[in-house]
């Protein structure tokens, strides 16, 4: 019997993390994706806390018009502007079991934009 889309997801995430974990010197950039919004979060694993945050229904962003891969590219510029301000240059990308293509794909690419290395 085949997958399910969620436990497809939950198996490629499972995967993906064994490999991608977040320190404080490199910390892991992780994408969560429903229907209508993006969010990501600059997280450290080993002390269990999130560092930055930012999605699509931040003021700066909410109030703008456009597509949703348009507005998951702005989602990447903000957290690389915010990550740039408290000196973070470099992360894991942890796209989350989503398939690199469409809107997580536009996320990283504003990301790098941003300043981000991956």
């Amino acid at each position: 019997m085949a997958f399910s889309k969620q436990d497809r997801r939950t198996k490629i995430k499972r995967r993906i993390r064994k490999r991608i974990s977040g320190s404080p010197d490199k910390l892991r950039m992780s994408v969560y994706r429903s229907n209508k919004q993006i969010s990501v979060q600059l997280i450290d694993d080993i002390n269990g806390k999130t560092v930055l945050a930012a999605s699509s229904l931040n003021k700066e962003i909410a109030g703008q018009k456009g597509t949703k891969i348009e507005l998951a590219r702005l989602v990447g510029k903000l957290i690389a502007e915010k990550a740039k301000e408290t000196g973070i240059v470099e992360v894991s990308f942890d796209r989350g079991g989503y398939l690199y293509h469409g809107r997580v794909k536009s996320l990283a690419e504003g990301a790098r934009e941003g300043g981000l290395k991956f």
